[in-house]
């Protein structure tokens, strides 16, 4: 039988520095110095998608980055075609690709219980390296990752996350997607509080910078859909029931000032605290979003009804100052057969059943009289004897009766346009 060479890759007490031949050569230069571009192929695991922040315009996500490229510096004999894999101990003795995270506020690699990174070496000199990142990517306007909130709580978003080499222009090294779109693979159980997760996709651009050139870089696009639910509950359904209710002061009788009043500005003081709660958790942006105009239209319908009354007390003065002076110049006809069960205004009273003025007794004039300016009296101030209170209709001003129709159907065609354009 012929002796087999043992192979060196799973021998004990090799080194694995001296198989890989790392200290005869010079791992601080790219694979190929002066020649080709090295290519680095990338494809991206995302763990899970954190948190989003309108506020701070930024993203959490959790993923593992791997790269796959060639150095033919580690290349090593194995006679069963075997790779060795190493962890992050021999990383910082050979040459990696130096990516970094555009527009990137923090990241860190995971540490427990070791640092969460992997080296894989083949013998023909192909790499494979892996490591798990949790990236906190900010969102900027300038990027590409913006948030426009114009439409907001019914919008959709777009964010990207950018991996580019921070030395090496496109003349030394060439990023690119090993497997193009499918290089992106996610979670299944991926699921956020306030958005659906509609799509992942991959795309490749160059990048330019005026001092150094042109760089490779690779985009990981992702597209959310906000969940509008929790803002029907907390803004939406909140907002129109305030104007509901300020609708119910136009089926209240005018004369009644204590139980309008209170019921208007307690509805504009709640619209108030709505408003300004919603915006305290929101960005301070310089536009108008889509929940502004909801909220203040609704706010303008709330306050219309307060000045409404106001229109209705004013002109319901006037008319009965107006009326008032009339009566003081009109001759006076009027005789009571019952004063003590009379009801009517003066003006109400048929002049059939009064006498001559002029021929009455002074004592009967006298008191009718007193009668009428009673009347008058109880008129100007609202109160009705309670013999008489079944009897008397409610005075129902004309602007309270146009506002019963014109309020709800106004607010149902705002609605109506709202939920077209932004739905």
């Amino acid at each position: 039988m012929t002796k087999r060479s043992p192979d060196k890759t799973k021998a004990w007490g090799t080194k694995s520095e001296h198989l890989l031949r790392i200290q005869e050569h010079d791992f601080t230069m790219r694979p190929g110095f002066g020649g080709p571009a090295v290519s680095v192929g990338v494809d991206v695991q995302v763990e899970s998608l954190d948190a989003i922040s309108e506020v701070d315009m930024d993203f959490t996500m959790t993923l593992y980055l791997r790269h796959y490229w060639k150095d033919a510096r580690l290349a090593f004999k194995s006679n069963n075609n075997l790779s060795m894999t190493f962890d992050g101990r021999l990383v910082k003795k050979i040459w990696v690709p130096d990516m970094f995270f555009v527009h990137s506020k923090r990241s860190f690699t995971h540490d427990t219980t070791t640092d969460n990174v992997m080296l894989r070496v083949y013998p023909d000199g192909k790499v494979l390296y892996s490591l798990r990142l949790v990236l906190s990517c900010r969102v900027t306007v300038t990027s590409m990752c913006s948030m426009d909130l114009s439409r907001f709580p019914l919008d959709t978003q777009t964010c990207s996350l950018e991996i580019e080499s921070y030395a090496y222009t496109d003349d030394d090294l060439m990023l690119y997607w090993k497997k193009g779109n499918r290089s992106l693979n996610t979670d299944e159980k991926i699921s956020l509080s306030q958005f659906l997760i509609q799509e992942f996709h991959t795309t490749t651009k160059l990048a330019f910078y005026s001092s150094t050139g042109w760089y490779n870089r690779l985009y990981i696009n992702f597209t959310l859909r906000r969940h509008v639910f929790f803002f029907l509950l907390q803004t939406y359904f909140p907002a129109t029931l305030m104007v509901m209710l300020s609708w119910v002061s136009f089926w209240i009788d005018r004369r009644a000032v204590p139980a309008r009043v209170p019921l208007g500005i307690t509805t504009v003081l709640t619209m108030s605290t709505i408003i300004t709660g919603f915006n305290a958790s929101m960005p301070r942006v310089s536009y108008i979003k889509a929940v502004d105009i909801y909220l203040w239209v609704s706010f303008v319908f709330v306050f219309l009804s307060v000045i409404e009354y106001a229109a209705v007390n004013y002109l319901s003065t006037l008319q009965e100052r107006k009326e008032r002076a009339l009566r003081e110049r009109m001759p006076c006809t009027c005789g009571l057969a019952h004063p003590g069960t009379m009801s009517a205004s003066y003006s109400e009273v048929d002049a059939n059943t009064t006498g001559n003025y002029g021929s009455m007794p002074r004592n009967g004039v006298k008191r009718e009289r007193m009668l009428v300016q009673l009347m008058e009296n109880d008129q100007v101030t609202g109160h009705v004897s309670s013999g008489t209170y079944s009897s008397a209709a409610i005075d129902t001003h004309a602007i309270d009766k146009y506002s019963r129709v014109m309020f709800p159907g106004s607010y149902i065609l705002f609605n109506f346009i709202y939920w077209s354009i932004y739905s």
